[in-house]
């Protein structure tokens, strides 16, 4: 598909605001992630608190850890990872699959390669209103099968939260959210609608894009880019080789993000009260002390 074969019919078009290259740095026990949000250059992009992409083989992984206060999305890009938590719930996401985890008032579960080999996946952290903040934990998991595909002029998009070429995600998200995983061939170009008012940001997974404006400089793997205001983005590949990329917005909460690692809250007060109910197993934590993964 030519580039001038499409015209952009936004009327405000999203630039790109902030460019960040996530860098290797070590996780979990003896894991590596390259973190984009989260990290010292990009505090969070609201509702986003964390974008890990991760990059694990046996025996490292993320061994027993709480979480209280918002969502974490696990999508696994290659290989296959196993959870387990403290309510005896057990289960492994593989290639494709996502795990939407909902931690709520609390969670103490384990993260680990389930297979041989590098196991790669992106771990998303989305944050939750503050009344939602202590709500009972749940999940959803989505097999590769289940989740939405389309396809038009040369890019394809897997759908897990949101609406692409007219195709709809099935998946329920507490906070309102979008996120999708695209790949575009050499020579194609997207034009995809983004709600006005949410923050939205895109991860290169590999291959390079121009991403805005026609004009931009390519944005390459591993480079997390924040979008502006807009109706959409638009999105061209002019590299000789497919470009992938993760593309999530959400609504924002606009309220204060107070963080102590695995703890979210919207005070001091409460980071403390999160990390005295961990310790004396209470208030969501009662099982956190009578239970291990391994």
């Amino acid at each position: 598909m030519s580039s001038s074969s499409t015209p952009v019919t936004f009327e405000n078009p999203r630039k790109v605001m902030k460019k960040v290259l996530s860098l290797s740095q070590s996780e979990g026990d003896g894991a590596t992630v390259r973190r984009s949000i989260g990290g010292c250059e990009l505090r969070n992009v609201d509702p986003f608190l964390l974008l890990d992409e991760f990059s694990v083989s046996k025996p490292a992984g993320f061994p027993d850890h709480p979480h209280r206060g918002f969502e974490t999305v696990t999508y696994m890009l290659d290989g296959a990872f196993t959870h387990q938590d403290f309510s005896g719930r057990k289960g492994t996401i593989r290639t494709g699959d996502v795990q939407w985890m909902m931690a709520g008032r609390g969670i103490v579960h384990s993260e680990m390669p389930a297979a041989d080999g590098v196991q790669k996946g992106l771990q998303l952290w989305i944050n939750l209103a503050s009344k939602d903040k202590m709500i009972e934990p749940r999940y959803q998991e989505i097999e590769s099968k289940d989740i939405s595909q389309a396809e038009k002029d040369g890019v394809a998009v897997r759908i897990i939260v949101g609406e692409a070429f007219g195709v709809r995600s099935p998946v329920y998200t507490r906070t309102p959210t979008m996120y999708m995983d695209f790949t575009m061939q050499p020579g194609s170009q997207l034009h995809q609608p983004i709600p006005e008012g949410w923050n939205a940001f895109v991860y290169i997974i590999e291959g390079e894009g121009v991403f805005g404006k026609e004009n931009a400089v390519p944005a390459s793997a591993h480079h997390c880019v924040v979008l502006g205001a807009g109706d959409g983005l638009s999105v061209w590949n002019r590299s000789g080789a497919p470009l992938r990329f993760a593309l999530a917005a959400g609504q924002p909460l606009n309220e204060p993000v107070v963080q102590q690692g695995p703890f979210v809250m919207n005070s001091r007060a409460q980071i403390q009260q999160a990390m005295e109910d961990y310790y004396y197993g209470r208030n969501g934590f009662e099982k956190a002390s009578q239970w291990s993964s391994a």
